[in-house]
C-alpha cells in the first residue's frame, strides 16, 4: 500500500474544487484521528444530527443547516428564518429558559418550502420543548424527527410535604406528630433527590397496675433510617426488608398517635390492672400498644403488647409479666415485662422497654419491685432522645421499681401512686404501692417523619 504525506491539498485553480476518489470508494478514518471543520459542512445532515451552538440566541436570526440553537424568548417572541431546504438538511431548536409557552418561536419557511406538507409557518409554543427537523423533499419539506421536553430528562427532585410540627436540620425536614394528623405529600421526589423517608413510630404505653402492681409496658418502638439519611439511629433501626427505605407518593397519609392507658385504681383491696395503651400508625407501619401492668391478688399476668406489662406481687402467687414484640416484627418493637414476687410485702415486675425486658421483683420481705426496661435512643430529631422506657413495678412495703430510661414512670413504694409515663415518648407507667396505691397512666406515643428536601 502506497502512502502520500503532505501538509495541504489545494485545487489547481483558485476557488476550485478538490474531489477525493471516485464513486463507490471508501475512505477510512483511523482510530484516534480528529477531523476539524472550520468552514461549512454540506451533505452531512442525513444522519439527523446537529451541531449544537452554545451561544444562546435572544433575537431573530437565520438558521444554518446542520446546526442546533438554544433560544431564549424571555424578552419576547422570536422569528427564526429556516434555510432553503435541501434533502438531508437538519436544524434543531431548544427552549433555553422555559418560556416558549408565553413567548413562542415562529419558524419562517424559506420561499415555497413546506413543513409537514404545509406552507404554514410552524410555531414552537410548548414550555421546555426541543425539536429536530430534517428536510425530506418538496412534498413534505421539514419533518420533526425528534422532540422532547426537559421533563424527559429530569434533574434531582425532592419530597415536599406538610403536616405536624416541622423543623429543619441541614438538608432534612422533620415532621413531628404528637396527636392525630395528616402527612400530606405534594411531591414524591425521585431517586436523584429523595423519594424515601426515615420514620419513628412509637405507640401509647400501658398503665401501671394498682396494689403492688406491675409497671406498664412501653409502646411499640419502630424506626428505620432511609438510605439517603445521616443521623444516628437507635439499635432497633430497620436496615432491610419492606419497612426499610420506605417510599412515599403524592398523597395524604393519615397519622394515628396512640394514647397511653389509664392506671389501675385501688378504691379497696384488691387492686385492678391498668389499661393497655393504643397503637400508632404511619403508612404501612403500625406500632403495637404497650401492655398493661397487672395488680392485686385476683388479676392475671401482665398483658402482652409492643412491650409487655409487669406482673403483680402478692401473697398468693407470683404473676408473670406479659410478652413483648406481640405481634412479632423485625427488628423487635419491644420486650417482655418482668415477673412479680409472691411474698408478703411483695413487689410488682417492671414493664418491658424497647431495648430491654422489665426487671423481676427481688424476693424478700419487703421485696424490691422490678425496674422498667430501658428504652431506645435515636437522633431522628437532630438530637438524641430516648423513647419506649418501661414503668417500674410498685412495692407493697419495700422499694418501688426504677423507671426505664425513655419516659417510663417509677413504681410507688408503700401507699403511693405510680408515676405516669412521659407524654409522647411511649413510656410505661409505674405500678401502685400497697394500701390502695393507684397505678400511673401510660405515656402517649409519637410519630416522626424525616426526609431530604434539598
Amino acid at each position: 500500500m502506497s502512502e502520500i504525506k503532505v501538509n495541504k491539498i489545494s485545487p489547481r485553480a483558485a476557488c476550485g474544487t478538490v474531489t477525493l476518489g471516485d464513486s463507490g470508494d471508501t475512505f477510512t478514518i483511523p482510530a484516534g484521528a480528529t477531523i476539524t471543520n472550520s468552514g461549512t459542512a454540506n451533505g452531512f445532515g442525513a444522519t439527523g444530527a446537529v451541531n449544537w451552538q452554545t451561544t444562546v440566541k435572544t433575537s431573530g436570526f437565520t438558521a444554518t443547516a446542520g446546526e442546533g440553537y438554544f433560544v431564549n424568548t424571555t424578552s419576547g417572541p422570536i422569528t427564526i428564518n429556516l434555510p432553503a431546504g435541501t434533502a438531508g438538511d437538519v436544524v434543531g431548536f431548544k427552549d433555553y429558559a422555559g418560556t416558549f409557552d408565553t413567548n413562542a418561536v415562529t419558524l419562517d419557511l424559506n420561499g415555497s418550502d413546506k413543513a409537514g406538507g404545509s406552507t404554514d409557518n410552524p410555531i414552537l409554543g410548548v414550555e421546555g420543548v426541543a425539536v429536530t427537523l430534517v428536510f425530506v423533499d418538496s412534498t413534505q419539506g421539514w419533518l420533526v424527527t425528534d422532540s422532547g421536553l426537559q421533563s424527559d430528562a429530569p434533574g434531582p427532585e425532592f419530597i415536599t410535604a406538610t403536616g405536624g410540627t416541622i423543623t429543619t436540620s441541614g438538608d432534612f425536614k422533620i415532621h413531628k406528630f404528637t396527636g392525630p394528623g395528616t402527612f400530606s405529600v405534594t411531591s414524591g421526589g425521585n431517586a436523584g433527590g429523595s423519594n424515601t423517608v426515615s420514620y419513628l413510630v412509637v405507640a401509647g404505653a400501658g398503665g401501671g397496675g394498682a396494689e403492688h402492681g406491675g409497671g406498664g409496658g412501653a409502646g411499640g418502638f419502630r424506626e428505620s433510617k432511609a438510605a439517603t439519611d445521616s443521623y444516628t439511629a437507635s439499635p432497633l433501626n430497620a436496615t432491610s426488608g419492606p419497612t426499610y427505605n420506605l417510599p412515599v407518593a403524592a398523597q395524604d397519609y393519615p397519622i394515628t398517635v396512640g394514647g397511653g392507658g389509664a392506671g389501675g385504681a385501688a378504691p379497696n383491696f384488691p387492686g385492678v390492672p391498668g389499661a393497655d395503651g393504643n397503637p400508632s400508625v404511619f403508612s404501612t407501619i403500625t406500632s403495637t400498644k404497650g401492655g398493661y401492668g397487672t395488680g392485686g391478688n385476683p388479676n392475671p399476668t401482665g398483658n402482652p403488647g409492643g412491650s409487655g406489662g409487669g406482673g403483680s406481687g402478692n401473697a398468693a402467687a407470683s404473676r408473670a409479666g406479659g410478652s413483648g414484640n406481640t405481634p412479632p416484627v423485625s427488628p423487635p418493637q419491644g420486650n417482655d415485662g418482668g415477673d412479680g414476687n409472691p411474698a408478703n410485702n411483695g413487689g410488682g415486675g417492671g414493664g418491658g422497654g424497647a431495648t430491654a425486658a422489665g426487671g423481676n421483683a427481688t424476693p424478700g420481705s419487703p421485696a424490691v419491685a422490678g425496674a422498667g426496661g430501658a428504652g431506645a435512643t435515636t437522633s431522628i430529631t437532630a438530637s438524641p432522645v430516648a423513647y419506649g422506657g418501661g414503668g417500674g413495678g410498685g412495692s407493697q412495703g419495700g422499694t418501688g421499681g426504677t423507671a426505664g430510661t425513655g419516659g417510663g414512670g417509677a413504681g410507688a413504694p408503700g401507699t403511693g401512686t405510680g408515676t405516669a409515663g412521659t407524654a409522647n415518648t411511649g413510656g410505661g407507667a409505674g405500678g401502685g404501692g400497697s394500701c390502695y396505691g393507684n397505678g400511673g397512666a401510660g405515656g402517649s406515643g409519637v410519630v416522626i417523619i424525616r426526609y431530604k428536601f434539598q
